[in-house]
């Protein structure tokens, strides 16, 4: 497997190899040693599906006191998936990184504990797949404004207005998050 650092070094691209044939096509979609091999540390304990349709926007959401890295991937469709660095004190604190994934690349993200995570559907559906380093905790769960503008994510197709849930359309801009509830960074 292939990774490459994103413009903030902790979050990395994983280009897995993909083998294929005239019946298909086979890839290791997670294989512990060679993750722990370039970096990715976290145990992961939990793996969540989720099925969105075109123009569907989630996140950006994070848990503090549960912090969760994750390892996400598409499995049907395409994405724009992007990572927030919120952790205070952090020298790329409110700083963005984003890639388009896909199931036809089979490109996967590494995302820290400490970032917000969302994503942007692209296509006319998506299988999203991703692996937690921490349980989901009821009451722990935050959002950040996802065009909140000091963090100026330039999401594809800008111009639609995405498909969002009631708290994410109702979530903070990160300048009014209260610092208690912004992880740290170590």
């Amino acid at each position: 497997m292939n990774v490459v650092n994103l413009e903030i070094p902790e979050i990395k691209l994983i280009k897995p190899k993909r083998f294929n044939d005239d019946r298909g096509f086979f890839q290791q979609t997670y294989q512990q040693h060679q993750y722990q091999d370039a970096g990715i540390q976290p145990v992961f304990v939990q793996d969540n599906w989720s099925r969105s349709s075109k123009g569907v926007l989630r996140g950006l959401h994070y848990q503090l006191r549960n912090p969760q890295a994750k390892l996400v991937s598409v499995i049907q469709g395409q994405v724009f998936d992007v990572a927030v660095d919120i952790r205070k004190g952090s020298p790329t604190f409110g700083k963005w990184a984003g890639v388009e994934l896909s199931a036809e690349e089979g490109d996967q993200l590494y995302i820290p504990a400490g970032f917000a995570h969302g994503f942007y559907v692209l296509s006319e559906h998506v299988d999203f797949m991703y692996k937690c380093s921490c349980f989901y905790a009821p009451g722990d769960e935050y959002e950040i404004k996802w065009d909140d503008p000091a963090i100026g994510i330039e999401w594809p197709e800008c111009g639609i207005k995405p498909i969002v849930s009631g708290k994410d359309s109702t979530a903070p801009c990160l300048k009014d998050v209260p610092k208690c509830n912004l992880p740290v960074f170590r």
